[in-house]
């Protein structure tokens, strides 16, 4: 995996000052620039490309969140990160989810971000899947676009939306297919229960793709977690509500 690596690294660093950000489907590690500027002025901070998104390799699929979420854990060994802070947005959610499941001993904290334990039912992803094998990312931009910012937001910052729409359009067709099939056949919701990290739920309030609601049902899953709901925010909240969202995060991070 690629990734972007910044903040505190000197010799004094521990491992449980790590932030690792994990992104949304059809995004690469730059949407975590606010986090990164802000949180890395007292954290060491990595901002990965997922598995077919960025730079990363893309990989035939299908892919599983598993699959993701090993991509994640070999990369934090590589880079020497023992146990870290996990925060995760959407796609990224579920693979920080994967891992406080399969490896909790790796995990310090969690902060999931417009995420889901479940994404609604397969079939859309998989015809969305088709879509983009057939036609390219190029085809289904403008409609995902449409639903990570705020007609507000959209509004004042054309410059953002456009960008946000390369990084869409820049993401590897088959990597974004096959982490569709991933979601189609993500639910994490029987094994939520069992995680001890502790958690703290983040949504936008008008989040069309994974509504407040999905965050409050992880958080009643999770035992102990908590719920943050932030108006105004849609899909990619870290942008929309940037100093906020950060400093939850360091608030989140700082109880551990």
């Amino acid at each position: 995996m690629t990734y972007e690596l910044a903040g505190s690294v000197g010799g004094s660093e521990t491992s449980q000052q790590t932030i690792v950000f994990l992104g949304s489907l059809g995004s690469d590690r730059s949407m975590w620039q606010p986090q990164m500027a802000d949180l890395g002025s007292d954290h060491r901070v990595i901002a990965l490309d997922v598995r077919g998104h960025g730079e990363s390799p893309a990989p035939a699929g299908p892919y599983t969140v598993p699959d993701l979420a090993d991509d994640v854990l070999t990369t934090l060994v590589a880079l020497g990160a023992g146990t870290v802070h996990l925060v995760g947005l959407s796609l990224g959610g579920a693979i920080a989810q994967q891992i406080a499941v399969a490896a909790p001993e790796r995990v310090s904290t969690m902060t999931l971000l417009c995420t889901s334990a479940r994404f609604g039912d397969p079939q859309p992803w998989l015809d969305r899947a088709a879509t983009v094998r057939s036609s390219g990312t190029s085809a289904i931009a403008d409609a995902v676009v449409d639903r990570w910012f705020t007609l507000g937001l959209a509004d004042e910052d054309r410059d953002l939306v456009d960008r946000a729409r390369e990084m869409v359009k820049n993401t590897d067709d088959e990597g974004y297919a096959s982490c569709c099939e991933a979601l189609a056949q993500w639910d994490s919701r029987p094994h939520l229960p069992s995680v001890t990290t502790p958690t703290l739920a983040i949504a936008g309030a008008q989040d069309p793709a994974t509504p407040p609601e999905h965050l409050q049902d992880i958080a009643a899953l999770v035992p102990g977690a908590s719920i943050k709901i932030l108006d105004p925010g849609a899909h990619l909240v870290n942008l929309e509500q940037a100093t906020v969202v950060s400093s939850l995060i360091r608030e989140h991070v700082a109880t551990r």
